[in-house]
Protein backbone atom coordinates (compact mmCIF):
# COMPACT_ATOMS: atom_id res chain seq x y z
CA UNK A 1 0.00 0.00 0.00
CA UNK A 2 2.62 2.24 0.82
CA UNK A 3 4.41 1.89 -2.35
CA UNK A 4 1.49 2.41 -4.04
CA UNK A 5 0.98 5.56 -2.89
CA UNK A 6 4.87 6.32 -2.99
CA UNK A 7 6.25 9.85 -4.38
CA UNK A 8 10.32 9.81 -5.45
CA UNK A 9 13.34 9.48 -3.89
CA UNK A 10 15.84 7.21 -3.42
CA UNK A 11 14.87 6.73 0.38
CA UNK A 12 11.24 6.23 -0.16
CA UNK A 13 12.00 2.13 -0.41
CA UNK A 14 13.74 2.00 2.38
CA UNK A 15 11.10 4.26 4.57
CA UNK A 16 8.25 2.15 3.30
CA UNK A 17 9.41 -1.03 4.21
CA UNK A 18 10.91 0.79 7.97
CA UNK A 19 7.02 2.20 8.34
CA UNK A 20 5.54 -1.23 7.24
CA UNK A 21 7.66 -2.72 10.18
CA UNK A 22 6.40 -0.08 12.75
CA UNK A 23 3.15 0.07 12.28
CA UNK A 24 3.03 -4.00 12.70
CA UNK A 25 5.04 -3.28 15.67
CA UNK A 26 8.32 -4.52 14.74
CA UNK A 27 11.60 -3.41 15.10
CA UNK A 28 12.54 -1.22 17.91
CA UNK A 29 11.82 2.13 16.37
CA UNK A 30 9.84 4.80 19.06
CA UNK A 31 7.28 7.26 18.34
CA UNK A 32 7.55 8.96 14.98
CA UNK A 33 10.05 6.48 14.48
CA UNK A 34 12.77 8.29 16.50
CA UNK A 35 11.64 11.40 14.54
CA UNK A 36 9.72 14.54 16.03
CA UNK A 37 6.27 14.93 15.29
CA UNK A 38 7.01 17.74 12.54
CA UNK A 39 9.24 15.96 10.79
CA UNK A 40 7.52 12.72 10.84
CA UNK A 41 4.63 14.66 9.06
CA UNK A 42 7.10 15.77 6.49
CA UNK A 43 8.21 13.04 5.48
CA UNK A 44 5.09 11.19 5.52
CA UNK A 45 3.83 14.23 2.82
CA UNK A 46 7.17 14.21 0.80
CA UNK A 47 7.38 10.20 0.27
CA UNK A 48 3.32 9.48 0.72
CA UNK A 49 1.72 11.83 0.44
CA UNK A 50 -1.26 9.76 -1.28
CA UNK A 51 -1.21 7.22 1.25
CA UNK A 52 -3.82 6.86 4.13
CA UNK A 53 -2.36 5.72 6.79
CA UNK A 54 -3.64 3.91 10.13
CA UNK A 55 -3.20 5.11 13.89
CA UNK A 56 0.40 5.20 14.71
CA UNK A 57 1.65 2.58 17.09
CA UNK A 58 1.42 4.19 20.75
CA UNK A 59 5.18 3.86 21.56
CA UNK A 60 7.43 5.60 24.06
CA UNK A 61 10.39 8.16 23.05
CA UNK A 62 11.06 9.54 26.16
CA UNK A 63 14.32 6.93 26.17
CA UNK A 64 15.50 8.18 22.84
CA UNK A 65 16.83 11.58 25.00
CA UNK A 66 18.50 9.62 27.37
CA UNK A 67 20.70 7.94 25.07
CA UNK A 68 24.27 9.09 26.07
CA UNK A 69 25.64 8.52 22.44
CA UNK A 70 22.82 10.27 20.79
CA UNK A 71 24.89 13.37 19.61
CA UNK A 72 27.89 11.47 18.75
CA UNK A 73 26.10 9.75 16.43
CA UNK A 74 23.97 12.58 14.64
CA UNK A 75 27.81 14.49 14.16
CA UNK A 76 28.97 10.96 12.52
CA UNK A 77 26.33 10.95 10.27
CA UNK A 78 26.31 14.46 9.73
CA UNK A 79 29.98 14.71 8.91
CA UNK A 80 29.09 11.98 6.44
CA UNK A 81 26.44 13.10 4.43
CA UNK A 82 27.07 14.09 0.79
CA UNK A 83 24.10 16.77 0.32
CA UNK A 84 21.64 18.43 2.81
CA UNK A 85 18.97 16.45 1.85
CA UNK A 86 16.51 16.80 4.49
CA UNK A 87 15.71 13.11 3.84
CA UNK A 88 19.16 12.32 4.74
CA UNK A 89 18.56 13.69 8.19
CA UNK A 90 15.41 12.12 8.68
CA UNK A 91 17.06 8.77 7.91
CA UNK A 92 19.70 9.41 10.30
CA UNK A 93 17.39 10.22 12.89
CA UNK A 94 15.91 6.90 12.79
CA UNK A 95 19.30 5.04 12.24
CA UNK A 96 20.40 6.66 15.70
CA UNK A 97 16.97 5.43 16.95
CA UNK A 98 17.29 1.83 15.96
CA UNK A 99 21.12 1.81 16.83
CA UNK A 100 19.35 1.60 20.81
CA UNK A 101 18.24 -2.20 19.80
CA UNK A 102 19.42 -5.31 20.36
CA UNK A 103 19.42 -7.30 17.55
CA UNK A 104 21.41 -6.44 14.52
CA UNK A 105 20.42 -2.93 13.16
CA UNK A 106 18.33 -3.72 10.01
CA UNK A 107 15.97 -5.85 12.22
CA UNK A 108 16.09 -3.44 14.84
CA UNK A 109 15.24 -0.56 12.28
CA UNK A 110 12.63 -2.63 10.42
CA UNK A 111 13.97 -3.31 6.98
CA UNK A 112 13.74 -6.46 5.66
CA UNK A 113 17.56 -7.65 4.96
CA UNK A 114 20.93 -6.76 6.30
CA UNK A 115 21.29 -5.52 1.87
CA UNK A 116 18.57 -2.97 2.44
CA UNK A 117 20.61 -1.51 5.24
CA UNK A 118 23.89 -1.67 3.20
CA UNK A 119 22.23 0.02 0.39
CA UNK A 120 20.40 2.51 2.99
CA UNK A 121 23.86 4.05 3.82
CA UNK A 122 25.52 3.62 0.78
CA UNK A 123 22.83 6.43 -1.00
CA UNK A 124 23.07 8.28 2.26
CA UNK A 125 26.20 8.09 3.68
CA UNK A 126 28.72 6.67 1.17
CA UNK A 127 31.64 7.58 2.41
CA UNK A 128 30.84 6.09 6.27
CA UNK A 129 29.61 2.66 3.52
CA UNK A 130 32.91 2.89 2.51
CA UNK A 131 35.43 2.54 5.52
CA UNK A 132 33.22 -0.78 6.10
CA UNK A 133 35.58 -2.16 3.78
CA UNK A 134 35.81 -6.12 5.56
CA UNK A 135 31.73 -5.73 5.97
CA UNK A 136 31.24 -5.41 9.94
CA UNK A 137 27.78 -5.51 10.91
CA UNK A 138 26.81 -2.44 10.62
CA UNK A 139 25.94 -1.93 14.24
CA UNK A 140 29.44 -2.63 15.40
CA UNK A 141 30.83 -0.68 13.02
CA UNK A 142 28.78 2.92 13.51
CA UNK A 143 30.26 2.36 17.34
CA UNK A 144 33.58 1.05 16.22
CA UNK A 145 33.34 4.35 14.26
CA UNK A 146 32.43 6.45 17.43
CA UNK A 147 35.23 5.01 19.29
CA UNK A 148 37.91 5.88 16.90
CA UNK A 149 36.91 9.12 17.04
CA UNK A 150 37.76 8.88 20.71
CA UNK A 151 40.68 7.81 20.00
CA UNK A 152 39.74 3.98 21.63
CA UNK A 153 40.16 1.06 19.89
CA UNK A 154 38.10 -1.87 21.22
CA UNK A 155 39.92 -4.64 19.27
CA UNK A 156 43.19 -4.93 20.95
CA UNK A 157 44.60 -6.78 18.28
CA UNK A 158 46.81 -5.47 15.39
CA UNK A 159 43.69 -6.49 12.73
CA UNK A 160 40.50 -7.46 13.03
CA UNK A 161 41.36 -10.69 11.67
CA UNK A 162 43.37 -11.49 14.31
CA UNK A 163 40.57 -10.75 16.78
CA UNK A 164 38.94 -13.00 19.40
CA UNK A 165 35.58 -11.36 18.16
CA UNK A 166 36.53 -11.64 14.50
CA UNK A 167 33.90 -14.58 14.20
CA UNK A 168 30.81 -12.82 15.82
CA UNK A 169 31.05 -9.24 13.64
CA UNK A 170 31.86 -10.74 10.39
CA UNK A 171 29.32 -13.78 10.50
CA UNK A 172 26.80 -14.32 7.89
CA UNK A 173 23.60 -12.09 8.46
CA UNK A 174 20.97 -13.68 5.95
CA UNK A 175 18.70 -14.98 8.74
CA UNK A 176 17.49 -12.91 12.02
CA UNK A 177 18.88 -13.04 15.10
CA UNK A 178 17.68 -14.95 18.16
Amino acid sequence: MLMANAGDGVNVRYLASMLASWYTEEGVLPACMGLTPESFTAMIERFFPAAVLPQAPARSDAWLSQMPEKPELEALFAENRPDDDISRQWIASILIAGCAGRRHLWEDLGLFSRLDLSAMLQDNFPALALKNEHDMKWKKFIYKQLCEREGIYACPAPTCAACADYALCFAPEDQPSS
